[in-house]
């Protein structure tokens, strides 16, 4: 987050996506009552509205923008102005129709919903910027504009294009890549496999369908060329609006979610002046609490501190195949977690629910049924309890323990022909990070070469893709004193996705004490059980490796199957430090205890002395006091040992503080 331009809003925001072009203005008058109502601080607006604001090419019509800017300062509600370029309107297509995708498959998409543009586009980039410029001109100024939000969901739907025009912007970008030496390409590519030589630049392409898999260092190298080309997007509109308004802040949405991978957000988030995230729920998630967690630890890892909820839901979404409604009380849980793990501002989409359009089934904070409904009274009452929050704003989560987290070995981990095409990067760190949760003991996450001097424990749940840089910097924080503990399949390729020779996991097997020759993987509905220092119940799933100590010991062993009697999970002292490897996937409660152990040696302490069932607990901690939240998802309630006042009811605690049956208490304690 950018120390000279922030959001000149006091206390925690709360909003969402504002879109009164969908209503006759009669309707905004209400709009603007309901929202002071509710504790409405600021919302997004024109997000979706070029079509209104450029009626032609180069023609721009602001004046229902003046007014709905003029009636949010009027009632003192500030905005997050949108630069609409997520949606091109359908001039644009019949004008530049070469600006349309091609998918993989080689078919030119059509126009007619959102983001349906090429990133690669020249003609689009062009009018993107000049919209941006058109906006930033008129209303750079107006009392009402605290952030501007550029675009919406970048790569949400268009993460990569197969056009020529984009395969020509990939080989400029492979040319910077690799100095204009084709022969360094063809080497980190491999491509003396399969017949794949490159002679001439203009012979690659994207890796389009083909006849059977593609070469794995080209989908990596695409994928990373993708990111950078929606970044450069990103900048080059930023960079416009900066011009106009240098004070103002500018953010654009994550989509740090269960579903969206298509970004590297650790490569844009120091481009943001203020980090923003969209979170969803899956409907089909039994304990979805856990993603709300891990995604918020996540994203205010990326953003260094607090970060901005832009987008969640009050209740169902509309694009999954069952869109369930929230349970009583999920909602405020949802976003009090939220603010629990950085969030210092929490907004919807949308306002209100529209009536017509393809989301026209999403929830919203006036939903259809209007004021006379459970969401609109959860939405009040989500607008007090932020307002009692309010000097949590700018407080922090402190954590002894690291996750480390890298797009590039989720991209190629997920890639085809793998040992196991059922390894799922998210999934494998979400099992680590769990038993954490549960217990109360706060998590950041980290890159590989990220400074690792401030954590007592450090975990590598995967990370099948890392390089020497990175290699070196986890293998250093372990010989100087730490605690490194890593999952199977890691350190088994470089940044070419080149096997490290010599055993695995390869950049991993001097500081975990370990060689494996050969990987075991399990077919599904396939276990081991395991025997040794695990639950007498132990047994582990999805992978297994023939794995041989070279200095570490064995606290866990196969007691069946193939690899009986061999190590399953080791521990190993190297310089100052400990080492621990993983080569398998113990169950979850097995999985439990072990990381229990390994955060007891390591000297990681959780938020609470007695973590409670179903009680979430985390302290974020300010200048002067600290907060303590504790969210119970249990449906039971508890009571927790604190001492303060309860911000929520602005009631001294002594001894102890009750959480209500699925409900939230923050305590401020005092220091």
């Amino acid at each position: 987050m950018s120390t000279e331009r922030r959001l000149r809003l006091p206390g925690i925001a709360y909003g969402g996506d504002y879109n009164p072009e969908q209503w006759p203005e009669e309707v905004w008058a209400e709009d603007m009552r309901l929202m002071r109502e509710a504790g409405v601080t600021m919302v997004s607006v024109g997000i979706f509205s070029w079509a209104l604001l450029e009626p032609a090419e180069g023609v721009y019509d602001f004046a229902r923008m003046d007014k709905i800017l003029d009636l949010l300062h009027a009632n003192g509600i500030a905005a997050d102005l949108a630069t609409p370029t997520a949606a091109p309107p359908a001039w644009f297509f019949k004008a530049y129709p070469e600006a349309l995708p091609v998918d993989r498959d080689g078919r030119r998409l059509s126009y007619g919903s959102r983001q349906t543009f090429c990133p690669s586009s020249p003609a689009y980039r062009a009018a993107a910027l000049r919209m941006a410029g058109a906006l930033a001109e008129r209303y750079a100024d107006h009392p009402a504009l605290v952030m501007w939000h550029v675009h919406n969901e970048y790569g949400c739907h268009n993460a990569a294009c197969y056009c020529d025009t984009s395969a020509a912007a990939f080989r400029r970008w492979l040319r910077g890549k690799y100095d204009d030496r084709l022969d360094a390409l063809n080497h980190a590519w491999g491509t003396t496999f399969w017949s794949q030589w490159y002679y001439d630049w203009d012979e690659i392409i994207p890796p389009r369908v083909t006849g059977a898999d593609s070469n794995p260092t080209h989908q990596l190298d695409w994928r990373r060329f993708c990111n950078a080309e929606q970044l450069s997007l990103y900048v080059a509109e930023r960079d416009v609006l900066r011009r106009a308004a240098p004070g103002i802040p500018a953010t654009t949405n994550f989509m740090v979610n269960f579903s969206i991978e298509a970004l590297d957000y650790w490569r844009w988030a120091p481009e943001l002046d203020i980090v923003s995230n969209d979170h969803y729920l899956r409907a089909d998630d039994p304990e979805s609490e856990v993603d709300v967690a891990l995604c918020g630890d996540l994203v205010r890892s990326m953003a260094g501190g607090p970060w901005l909820l832009m987008e969640h839901s009050t209740g169902a979404v509309n694009w999954q195949p069952v869109n369930r409604a929230k349970h009583p009380g999920e909602m405020r849980r949802n976003a009090l977690a939220h603010v629990a793990h950085g969030a210092d501002g929490i907004a919807y989409f949308q306002w209100r629910a529209a009536k017509a359009g393809s989301e026209q089934w999403h929830s919203a904070m006036l939903p259809h049924a209007g004021t006379s409904s459970r969401i609109w009274q959860d939405v009040v009452r989500l607008g007090a309890d932020l307002r009692a929050l309010a000097e949590v704003r700018g407080s922090t989560v402190a954590a002894d323990v690291a996750i480390v987290w890298d797009w590039d070995a989720r991209w190629a981990l997920e890639l085809p022909s793998q040992p196991s095409s059922r390894l799922r990067f998210q999934q494998l760190v979400r099992d680590w990070y769990t038993p954490l949760w549960r217990a109360g003991t706060a998590v950041d996450f980290v890159r590989p070469d990220a400074d690792l001097s401030g954590y007592r424990l450090v975990l590598v749940p995967s990370l099948y893709v890392v390089d020497d840089e990175g290699a070196a910097n986890l293998t250093a924080f372990a010989e100087r004193g730490g605690t490194l503990a890593v999952g199977f399949h890691s350190g088994t390729v470089d940044e070419n996705c080149h096997v490290r020779l010599g055993g695995y996991p390869g950049a991993f097997r001097d500081v975990l004490g370990v060689r494996a020759d050969e990987p075991f993987p399990l077919l599904p509905g396939e276990t081991h059980r395991l025997t040794g220092q695990v639950p007498p119940d132990a047994t582990a799933a999805l992978w297994s490796e023939r794995l041989q100590l070279t200095g570490a010991e064995a606290i866990a062993t196969y007691a069946d199957g193939p690899l009986a009697d061999l190590p399953a999970v080791t521990r190993h002292a190297y310089g100052a430090g400990i080492g621990w490897y993983l080569a398998t996937s113990p169950e979850p409660a097995t999985l439990a205890s072990l990381l229990a152990r390994i955060c007891d040696e390591a000297g990681v302490r959780p938020v609470l002395a007695a973590p409670s069932p179903g009680i979430e607990a985390v302290r974020r901690s300010g200048t002067d006091a600290d907060y303590l939240f504790l969210i119970d998802h249990s449906g039971a309630g508890a009571e927790i040992p604190a001492d303060g006042v309860e911000l929520l009811t602005d009631k001294p605690v002594h001894r102890s503080v009750t959480v209500p049956a699925g409900g939230v208490a923050v305590v401020r304690e005092a220091r």
